[in-house]
């Protein structure tokens, strides 16, 4: 998708929770088809930006627009995608990934019509775009740490998104499945999915990123693109501590419109 409002605008925006802020004064514009890396160290506030901007964290100052439109009066919540940076699926009820990536299509459907065939369509297009067709009818349980960040994945691709936010895709998991996750990325990219990815470093992410956007101690402290974000790496990107650390994840807020309901399985939000 190319052309049109921009998909993410803040301006002089703040986010944070229990009115302290942990990322303040962004400025950040996002354009369809753009593939942003949200780069920092733990603790930096980067998660937080993103979680703010979709109504995730409270918003403290400034201004945040979705498609153009104020994202408080914002409800196209089926153009957003979500994929939590904690990615545990485990229940009392036993759920099939299938299930799991179905309750990502609820936005799309009418509340008065069970799953029509396209609903059906689309989740199974969902789960041969992660590559996990062969597991559909699996429980969520027996599955690796990579193979469910990718039913995450294809929860939020059920929607049919425009736009798709991870928070810390590639965490947690081994080195073959982040080649795994980045292949899946990767052809989600070229179909002009727009993305945003939150995480702490580029390695398994190098050859899809388009622009770089680094925050540190709370604020962006670069913004440009892969290129320019390798030259000026050792300037722009340091490891301070955790000093919003236990801040960020001690917090639980509250969720604010989150575009993409939880199902039950989920029992850990990112």
């Amino acid at each position: 998708m190319t052309g049109g409002s921009p998909v993410l605008s803040l301006r002089s925006a703040s986010f944070g929770y229990a009115d302290r802020a942990v990322v303040s004064g962004v400025t950040l514009t996002v354009e369809p088809g753009e593939v942003v890396a949200v780069l920092g160290p733990n603790g930096s506030g980067k998660s937080t930006l993103v979680k703010g901007a979709l109504g995730l964290a409270q918003q403290l100052a400034g201004s945040v627009e979705l498609f153009g439109m104020p994202r408080a009066d914002f409800r196209e919540h089926a153009r957003l995608g979500y994929v939590p940076q904690r990615h545990t699926l485990a229940s009392a009820v036993r759920s099939t990934v299938t299930e799991i990536v179905a309750s990502g299509r609820i936005p799309r459907q009418h509340w008065l019509r069970g799953q029509t065939a396209r609903d059906r369509e689309q989740i199974g297009r969902a789960l041969e775009l992660v590559g996990l067709a062969d597991r559909a009818r699996a429980d969520v349980t027996t599955l690796s740490g990579g193979q469910q960040r990718r039913v995450l994945i294809a929860r939020a691709l059920a929607g049919e998104p425009e736009v798709l936010v991870m928070d810390e895709p590639m965490a947690g998991v081994d080195a073959s499945a982040q080649h795994v996750l980045a292949d899946v990325l990767t052809r989600l990219a070229a179909t002009g999915v727009t993305m945003l990815v939150v995480t702490h470093e580029l390695v398994a992410l190098a050859d899809l990123v388009t622009r770089v956007v680094v925050v540190d101690a709370g604020q962006v402290s670069f913004d440009g693109s892969k290129a320019d974000f390798e030259a000026a790496a050792g300037h722009v990107l340091h490891d301070h501590g955790a000093h919003h650390h236990d801040l960020e994840l001690a917090t639980t807020p509250a969720l604010l419109g989150n575009p993409i309901p939880d199902p039950p399985a989920e029992v850990r939000r990112g």
